[in-house]
């Protein structure tokens, strides 16, 4: 389901009517846009608790953005910016199909999100405790962006579980499958980039080339799973049928999601299938 839902949130990321919407408040430069819309169901929070919560961001790049985009908008105005660009990207890309479609699309997602066990999740409780939206292409997004982040405090905390700190974990995805340019840009040092690279190399899960070992794929799959169960209650709640339903209806919309996600993305979409 993540496939499905994922690419519904990550229009705020990579469509240009998001990144208007933020530069309309005074977000301007990609940077400030994704930390104020991102944090902003935090309240007009420091630096430090999006650096915990974020995970996979060097505190420095964090702090060059918190608190001082509060000063060019506060959270109620990136709130409203991310909502706006969102359901305009979504609206742009959905067009084609039949209003009923995406409104049975919006409540059984909405459904779903209403059922995320907000206990140590701080991004999915911020984002569940958003006042509900009105129009089906908001509620929409708003439940995709609940879910996407309850899932990601969960993988936060399985990584935390394995030991995994945020610089080894995007070393050892760069190892894996992602083109290492794709995560550069998290503000991370080259000598903190070698020394992580280092420690997976001690731990087992890296040979000495960079190669990853079967050990490192089977403790990683080991945290993906624990990811996966973390993130099953909604899906429990909604059941087969409605999961089966809500798949099919968000199919068509991921599609259409997707084409302007980059092919080389840093949030980690697997290649659609034909």
């Amino acid at each position: 389901m993540w496939t499905y839902v994922e690419p519904v949130h990550a229009v705020t990321y990579f469509h240009s009517r998001s990144r208007a919407a933020y530069e309309a408040v005074g977000l301007r430069g990609y940077w400030r846009g994704y930390f104020a819309g991102r944090a902003a169901p935090l309240g007009p929070v420091e630096a430090a608790p999006v650096v915990a919560a974020f995970f996979t961001f060097a505190p420095h790049m964090v702090a060059r953005a918190l608190p001082s985009v509060w000063e060019l908008a506060t959270p109620e105005e990136a709130l409203r910016a991310r909502l706006t660009g969102a359901v305009q990207a979504l609206a742009e890309s959905t067009y084609e199909l039949p209003e009923a479609h995406l409104a049975e699309a919006a409540d059984l997602i909405a459904t779903a999100a209403e059922a995320v066990d907000t206990a140590g999740r701080v991004l999915g409780a911020a984002n569940a405790a958003l006042p509900p939206a009105e129009y089906p292409l908001a509620r929409l997004w708003q439940a995709a962006t609940t879910l996407r982040e309850h899932r990601g405090d969960g993988h936060v905390a399985a990584l935390v579980a394995a030991g995994l700190d945020p610089v080894e974990t995007l070393a050892w995805r760069v190892a894996v499958d992602m083109p290492a340019k794709n995560l550069l840009g998290r503000g991370f040092t080259e000598a903190q980039w070698h020394d992580a690279r280092g420690r997976l190399v001690e731990r087992g899960w890296l040979t000495a080339d960079g190669t990853p070992t079967d050990r490192g794929r089977a403790a990683f799959q080991g945290i993906e799973d624990a990811t996966d169960s973390a993130a099953a209650r909604p899906w429990q709640t909604l059941g087969p049928a409605g999961t089966d339903r809500l798949r099919e209806l968000l199919e068509p919309i991921a599609r259409r999601c997707r084409t302007v996600i980059p092919p080389d993305n840093p949030i980690g979409l697997p290649p659609p299938t034909p």
